[in-house]
């Protein structure tokens, strides 16, 4: 969830919890508080039941769609400043474009396969297919609800106004004419559809509009229908000149309103009969034969191309289509009835993000904030000593990514310094961590990036930074074609007193500074020289080729991170049965993978007390008599993306804290190179168990998952109000 900068130097108050929603909502639909759509398992009680039973376990895809249903809500929050709300309102529309794209497909592809092999939650790819159907169509209904009714007159209330075509006045249907034939006629190109000009290739997601026409053209063929592709250079959203807009507002207007306004134009001599929005999701997942690529490379950017074209998987029109050529365009993309979503508004709200971004209104934004740091980091002087005296963590974004870059920086230009080694993932097109890697290699380090190509919508960026790098003399290497590289770590080697020394980052984040802003991570800086060493042999794994190499503290997939987890559950669920003290916390963005579960489930049944955090996907029944009635789950959204993946066991008054770059997926414990490290000053593991139970009492931004499969949002009652990441932003950025 991404797309502010929250920097500026506004002073913090006292920790404010979320408010209670005002009442008197607009929408008048049943519940809008309540996430109550289940995920296809009815509950029973199963005391003694198997652990391999599927009715334990959620189905993965309806969890998902569950968590993008939770991101939806926020629109409704009061306690959230109203662009903000349209904010959460806006990602939704991105995260179910990539739900579509990936999952979705997914699908499908495997029911044209006739494949309706069942998973671990004993369902099969069409039904739920025919679950995501519905529960899709009844949630961007009420997306198109929540804009049109609750949102869209708030905004105009404090003076942002979207115009419609038919409340143009007639200067500004003077400005639209005179915009439409300077900027949009120039660059659009419509298609007639004939034998001659068969239906075109549409780019996936683009905006297009299908016309009606009716007379003869200058070749004196029959009109009939048209295809109209918006251009993807135009903004989706045009701001109307301050002279145009009314006094006290600032107004804007879609393109696809202007479109529609002088579609005619674009077919001169004939009659427009009707002019219609709509959108084709394609299939946009990438799929390449370790044993048939030769050049990662290359391969990747032959997949790019096809990724705009792939089968079409969803289509969405203006709720004004008629019947007859939504039909024509579900035949066209080979697509059923129940792929296709008729909205009332824009069918491209994604991109109305990029308005966001130009409006001058803070106040109906979050106050922007500055990050704070640690103590040991605010006198001047070397990075590298700050470290050496003593590991430092940083908690994003309530406390500065600046360190991190600055680490980097230090390191480019010291001579002492000897080699850099780091992983990047998703880094971002313009990033102070490249740029540092350039220097360095320039300036005659020996730099090895070990770069994931294969980052999810960060293909292109990651194949442009792979290229800057190694034109700039650094070693590139693409991770191990069968396992993405997810491990967010750098390695510095130093010359001191005649010795080398090791200095390490591990985070549980991507090295990218808008998202370090956005998004809550841990960032450990180190000089032990246990962990240093085993982070030095991960690198030497990656980079070289030979047997496993023998890592000391860190758990790494895929080779000992599954075992590791799936054995400290055991020992907590040991100390359970002897009678000691048990009690275990994981934090992370997703829980699917089976061996997990059924552990978890096996320590509830010891008496652990296991509390969940779970953001996004999770696949674990809790609640069930006899299997998990000890385990609870709560998912967090707010105004960050919880990111962090931390995991706490009591351990009979031992405790141990880890942090890890890896969710507990089956991706990420078998398909990944990932990392898991201890936190080993006991200071800093306290603070995170700290920072774990401000969580757990959070009332305000917390989602209890229920037995039957639906979320409950957690409210204050007659308790004091406490939200979690207001909390810490308290806590730890910086006091003006």
């Amino acid at each position: 969830m991404e797309d502010r900068s929250p920097e500026a130097d506004a002073p913090l108050t006292e920790p404010r919890a979320a408010d209670t929603p005002g009442e008197g909502s607009a929408l008048d639909t049943p519940a809008p508080r309540l996430n109550q759509t289940r995920t296809g398992i009815k509950p029973k009680a199963l005391p003694e039941a198997e652990l391999d039973d599927p009715s334990l376990y959620f189905n993965r895809e309806l969890s998902h769609l569950q968590f993008n249903i939770r991101v939806l809500e926020q629109a409704l929050d009061e306690a959230h400043p109203l662009l903000n709300r349209l904010m959460f309102l806006l990602i939704f529309s991105s995260n179910l474009d990539e739900f579509f794209e990936i999952r979705v497909a997914g699908l499908k592809h495997r029911v044209t396969l006739g494949d309706e092999s069942t998973g671990f939650d004993g369902r099969s790819p069409s039904s739920v297919l025919a679950e995501i159907s519905q529960i899709a169509h009844e949630q961007i209904e009420r997306q198109y609800c929540i804009l049109n009714d609750i949102l869209l007159p708030a905004l105009e209330e404090r003076g942002l106004r979207f115009r419609r075509r038919s409340e143009w006045t007639e200067s500004q249907q003077a400005w639209a004419r005179d915009y439409f034939h300077e900027e949009i006629m120039p660059v659009i190109s419509p298609i007639g559809l004939d034998p001659s000009h068969p239906f075109p290739r549409l780019v996936n997601k683009s905006l297009n509009f299908i016309v009606q026409l009716e007379g003869k053209d200058a070749f004196g063929r029959e009109g009939g229908l048209a295809i109209l592709p918006a251009p993807r250079s135009l903004p989706r959203v045009i701001a109307l000149p301050a002279e145009l807009c009314e006094e006290g507002f600032s107004e804007a207007v879609f393109l696809s309103s202007m479109i529609h306004a002088h579609a005619e134009e674009l077919f001169p001599g004939m009659t427009v009969r009707g002019c219609y929005q709509f959108r084709l999701t394609r299939n946009a997942d990438m799929t390449m034969d370790p044993e048939e690529v030769s050049d990662l490379a290359s391969a990747l950017r032959g997949e790019l191309l096809a990724r705009r074209y792939g089968s079409g998987v969803r289509l969405e029109v203006v709720d004004t289509c008629p019947d007859e050529l939504a039909a024509f365009l579900l035949r066209e993309f080979a697509l059923g009835e129940d792929d296709l979503y008729r909205v009332k508004g824009p069918v491209n709200l994604t991109r109305m993000m990029s308005l966001l971004g130009d409006l001058e209104r803070p106040e109906l934004f979050y106050r922007p904030f500055i990050p704070g740091l640690p103590k040991n980091l605010k006198k001047d002087g070397s990075l590298f000593d700050a470290i050496a005296a003593g590991d430092i963590l940083l908690h994003h974004p309530f406390q500065s990514f600046s360190p991190v870059e600055e680490l980097l920086a230090e390191a480019a230009r010291d001579p002492s310094v000897l080699a850099i080694k780091q992983t990047l993932y998703r880094t971002g097109a313009d990033s102070p961590i490249v740029n540092s890697l350039v220097e360095a290699a320039r300036g005659g380090k020996e730099v090895t990036v070990v770069i994931e190509l294969r980052a999810r919508f960060d293909e292109a960026d990651n194949l442009v930074l792979a290229s800057r790098l190694q034109e700039a003399g650094a070693i590139v290497i693409y991770g191990v074609m069968a396992y993405k590289t997810h491990a967010k770590m750098m390695h510095i080697v130093r010359r001191e007193k005649g010795r080398l020394r090791y200095y390490v980052h591990l985070g549980t984040g991507n090295y990218h500074s808008k998202t370090a802003k956005l998004y809550t991570d841990y960032s450990l800086l180190t000089a032990d020289e246990a962990l240093c060493e085993d982070v030095h042999q991960v690198f030497q794994q990656l980079s070289g080729m030979g047997r496993a190499r023998h890592i000391e503290h860190l758990l790494h997939a895929p080779f000992t991170l599954h075992e590791g987890m799936v054995a400290m559950i055991e020992r907590e669920a040991e100390h359970a049965r002897r009678g000691r003290r048990a009690h275990l916390i994981i934090k992370c963005n997703s829980l699917t993978e089976p061996k997990l579960i059924q552990a978890l489930y096996r320590a509830s049944r010891a008496g652990v007390e296991c509390d969940l955090i779970i953001r996004g996907m999770c696949c674990l029944r809790p609640g069930v008599p006899g299997v998990s009635e000890n385990i609870r789950v709560r998912s967090i959204i707010g105004r960050f993306l919880e990111h962090t993946r931390v995991f706490y066991f009591q351990n009979n008054g031992k405790p141990e804290v880890w942090a890890s770059s890896a969710d507990f997926m089956s991706r990420n414990m078998f398909h990944r190179v990932e990392t898991c490290f201890p936190l080993r000053e006991r200071k800093l593991a306290a603070r995170v168990r700290k920072d774990l139970e401000t969580y757990l009492v959070d009332n305000c931004q917390s989602w209890r998952l229920q037995p039957d499969g639906s979320y409950i949002k957690q409210q204050p009652g007659d308790a004091a109000p406490i939200s979690a990441q207001e909390t810490l932003l308290y806590a730890y950025a910086a006091k003006a």
